[in-house]
């Protein structure tokens, strides 16, 4: 199964990997985009998902040994997942959306550093993985605009009803109790009992 931890800057996807690691492995193993693709310098759309491609390709590699991978810490969408070259060797996708609230992404953003000039842009891909969680259709141009030429955007079609994923608000949530949450989600995820969903198409 390929489990993913998506959501927007702030929401706290590196730190909830780095926290349930341990945890989850060895059935699991647990990266980001940079540890299955080098950086590009800088970082492009191109490249997360060319990363993405390659986080898949992993996760089939795993799972022909009963194994499983955990993508978090980079803001990947569900739809790049779907959309991957080899996303139909999946058994199943599984997806949890970390979100917060539009202050608390802030107040997180500039605790870190970020520049504030960007807010803006950082809340309004908060706003649209809201949507996305609910219609994998949801201006897709986001995404598919400058995008790999590798990718199956016609696939996200397909998916109707079976797109369901998990939302954890993380606003009022200690980073403890915010990777609590997630460790169950993931058992429960790989017990069957939590929504997940396959890749079909070429």
């Amino acid at each position: 199964m390929f489990l993913l931890i998506t959501g927007a800057s702030g929401a706290g996807k590196s730190t909830v990997r780095a926290m349930v690691d341990q945890e989850l492995s060895p059935l699991v193993e647990c990266v980001e985009l940079t540890h299955v693709l080098p950086l590009s310098a800088p970082p492009t759309l191109v490249w997360r998902q060319q990363a993405t491609e390659a986080a898949v390709r992993r996760a089939v590699e795993l799972q022909a040994e009963g194994r499983h991978l955990l993508l978090a810490g980079d803001p990947v969408a569900a739809a790049e997942v779907v959309a991957a070259p080899s996303a139909p060797s999946l058994d199943a996708i599984a997806v949890c959306l970390l979100d917060l609230s539009p202050d608390a992404q802030a107040t997180r953003l500039a605790h870190r550093g970020d520049d504030p000039a960007l807010l803006h842009h950082h809340h309004a891909f908060a706003e649209w993985m809201r949507r996305h969680a609910d219609d994998p259709l949801h201006m897709t141009n986001v995404i598919s605009t400058g995008a790999w030429e590798q990718m199956r955007w016609e696939r996200l079609s397909d998916l109707g009803s079976d797109w369901q994923m998990t939302t954890i608000d993380t606003t009022d949530m200690t980073r403890p109790a915010v990777a609590d949450e997630v460790l169950g989600w993931c058992r429960q995820a790989l017990e069957g009992r939590t929504p997940s969903f396959r890749a079909t198409g070429a």
